[in-house]
């Protein structure tokens, strides 16, 4: 099994379509959606992980681009910038995945992209600019 995550962004015309249904049916895939803006009349955008055989996982994304849907990595678009860090763990406290933590005892922040849904709540906790989230 392979999994990823991605940042999907969807025309207006799609916003109707049950496009996540149509991934489990025919490309047999397990669709995980972690974040979701959909607004009527504005492209929506959905952070997913998808997880399946990997040529499911290819056909399900190249279904996705032939719809129209702009597929890109989440990993992309998230980052932490250590050198920025001073490990005060504000972001820590509202981190809903525990992707921000705090070592111990040593009390310094370290960043697990693995767990990182993308939330941007982490960002506007940052007063030093270290956390970046870029779709």
């Amino acid at each position: 099994m392979a999994n990823g995550k991605y940042v999907l962004k969807f025309p207006t015309r799609l916003l109707d379509m049950p496009i996540a249904s149509r991934l489990v049916s025919e490309h047999g895939l397990v669709i995980n959606i972690l974040r979701a803006r959909v607004e009527p009349n504005e492209e929506g955008m959905l952070v997913v992980e998808i997880t399946g055989d990997a040529k499911n996982i290819r056909s399900g994304l190249e279904f996705l681009r032939g719809l129209g849907v702009e597929v890109e990595p989440l990993s992309k678009g998230v980052s932490w910038r250590e050198d920025l860090c001073v490990d005060c763990t504000a972001c820590r406290s509202i981190c809903p995945t525990g992707a921000l933590a705090v070592s111990l005892p040593d009390m310094k922040v370290r960043f697990e992209r693995d767990k990182c849904i993308a939330c941007e709540l982490c960002v506007p906790a940052c007063a030093y600019g270290a956390i970046e989230v870029a779709f």
